[in-house]
């Protein structure tokens, strides 16, 4: 009962880090559309914003698994977190400018720091109590992620989108000192929200520090443990499910990043953006619900078949929105959330099934796969420019059949693997 008491504080405390990167994950949807509007991008420009961030993961997942290694799970989640909140910080340089390439430099130290915190802390759930039942708490820690997603967006409509933006003609008619005036204006939104996120962050590595999270040995990454010549590639189930992840990552990223402007179509919804920003919440809301109930229907559920189901009706709400107008379109869109809440954490956790020694280094494939967030949006963005938004969201479609397709087949682990 002392060590299940113990463990309980300890997922407890890892529960706070999944909600912090959520919500810092979900405020990039709000900045898409402030600064599409501050700097005059197009799609394709402004998804840089998703780009750098993503890509951070692929960068620094595997020297993250290695500073794990030197200086173990809860240290390195302190460095994390204490990075993070460098990268919260230089978003006052990047407004002082203001500079779209700055914005994009502190959103890669941001992301660089979240990438850190999800190679230690995903694995370590999973250990973190009986293996029937990993997929059971990663789905609740990523329900307190789904929280920050869901909260982020309304704190950004009222921090960062408190002013309805100049049109495009109305920026292209200004002279270059009003133009300058009026970009100093708009980006000085993000100084105070991103300061404030700065602090808190410095005060929950502090909390991280004090807190006492147990060793466990079954996330010890010990290469003394390991079959000499085993890795992680030869695991057909883990190499199927970081391409799941890179899709599912890219797909979620893509469809948040395109709300507030799909919203504010005259075909869809008509909304402003401060009412598209909060719409923007029900669909990571709708996750948040659904990652609360997933994590009680996978302790009686198969975690295949939960995550086949979901991935089809991700794909049938998109094609929905895609073939319709109105609020049929809208609603549809909004509610793939609920569909996407239990594909991260299913597809994690089967990806890792079975991998011993080698999950430590299984968690660093996988997350390196999120780079799928910083790919697909970009080509969404470009595929919105030439063919329209709308019909731009046939790609996330498509990557929910990939989704459906390990779910029901590409997650069975081979029944011999070599070493």
């Amino acid at each position: 009962m002392p060590e299940t008491r113990n463990y309980r504080s300890a997922l407890a405390a890892v529960t706070t880090l999944f909600f912090i990167w959520g919500f810092l994950t979900s405020l990039n949807d709000i900045l898409v559309p402030h600064l599409k509007a501050i700097f005059d991008l197009n799609y394709a420009e402004v998804m840089l914003i998703q780009f750098s961030f993503f890509s951070a993961y692929f960068i620094f997942s595997l020297p993250s698994g290695k500073l794990i290694d030197r200086i173990g799970y809860k240290r390195a989640m302190v460095v994390g977190l204490l990075t993070m909140g460098l990268g919260a910080l230089l978003f006052v340089p990047a407004a002082a400018v203001p500079s779209f390439p700055l914005f994009l430099g502190a959103l890669i130290i941001l992301a660089a720091g979240i990438t850190l915190l999800q190679v230690a802390a995903n694995p370590y759930v999973t250990v973190l109590g009986p293996a029937r039942t990993a997929s059971s708490r990663l789905n609740l820690t990523q329900a307190f992620n789904s929280l920050g997603t869901t909260v982020a967006p309304y704190f950004g409509s009222l921090f960062i989108l408190s002013a309805a933006p100049k049109t495009t003609e109305e920026v292209r008619r200004m002279s270059a000192q009003v133009l300058q005036m009026y970009r100093l204006h708009e980006a000085s939104s993000v100084k105070v929200p991103y300061v404030g996120l700065s602090l808190a962050l410095i005060l929950l590595a502090v909390f991280i520090a004090a807190v006492n999270l147990p060793a466990i040995p079954e996330a010890a990454r010990s290469p003394s443990s390991r079959t000499p010549g085993e890795s992680v590639w030869k695991h057909r189930h883990l190499v199927l499910g970081a391409v799941a992840i890179f899709v599912y990552v890219g797909a979620e990223v893509a469809i948040g990043s395109f709300l507030v402007s799909y919203l504010g179509q005259p075909f869809i919804g008509g909304l402003s953006a401060k009412a598209a920003a909060r719409l923007v919440s029900l669909y990571w809301g709708g996750a948040m619900i659904g990652r609360f109930i997933g994590s009680a229907v996978l302790q009686k559920v198969r975690t295949g078949t939960a995550l086949a189901a979901a991935a089809i009706g991700a794909c049938l709400l998109v094609l929905t929105s895609v073939a319709t107008t109105g609020h049929v379109a809208m609603w549809s869109i909004l509610l793939v959330g609920v569909c996407n809440s239990i594909m991260f954490p299913s597809i994690f956790a089967l990806g890792v099934s079975g991998l011993g020694p080698l999950t430590g280094d299984g968690s660093g494939v996988l997350v390196m796969a999120i780079v799928g967030g910083a790919i697909i949006p970009e080509i969404q963005g470009a595929m919105a420019d030439h063919i329209g938004i709308q019909h731009a969201f046939l790609l996330p479609a498509a990557c929910y059949v990939y989704i459906f397709y390990y779910a029901l087949k590409g997650s069975r682990p081979a029944v011999n693997v070599e070493a």
